[in-house]
């Protein structure tokens, strides 16, 4: 067996299990790191409603024009994403599928890890988030009903 100058030979066990608990350890660690920083839709939806709740103080207490059209909705006031209709899924975490009406606004943006986060508001925002595969559009955000993420 070859051996290399200060180290153990290639393959040996030096008996100390230490590095497969760091890599037992460090393994999941990473991985929900990954998902947490996949996750970003639930910031881009927070900043789509603070742009809802303004269009909103500007509009006469109304949602009504929170919406995609990017002369008078929401890119005019968060040009930051990209803003669909409420019946158009969203397919990444900037595009944000919105449903707005006079007293109600809500929002959804899949993350890169496949989750669909949900905001809706009524004057008390509400959160919920769907699995992949589900419909990720503004109407089905009118189902959020949790306190939060």
């Amino acid at each position: 067996m070859k051996m290399r100058r200060g180290l153990q030979p290639r393959g040996a066990d030096d008996g100390r299990p230490h590095h497969r608990i760091l890599i037992a350890i460090g393994i999941p660690s990473f991985l929900g790191a990954r998902k947490r920083a996949q996750d970003r839709a639930a910031q881009a939806l927070r900043l789509a409603l603070t742009a809802a709740k303004t269009v909103f103080t500007n509009s006469d207490s109304s949602y009504a024009a929170a919406d995609d059209n990017p002369t008078t909705g929401l890119p005019k006031v968060e040009p930051s994403l990209v803003y669909a209709g409420s019946a158009t899924a969203s397919r990444g975490f900037k595009t944000v599928s919105v449903k707005a009406a006079t007293s109600e606004w809500a929002a959804a943006a899949q993350s890169a890890s496949g989750t669909c986060f949900y905001i809706h508001d009524t004057g008390e925002a509400r959160y919920g988030t769907a699995a992949g595969g589900q419909a990720c559009t503004g109407v089905e955000a009118l189902t959020a009903s949790d306190s939060g993420y």
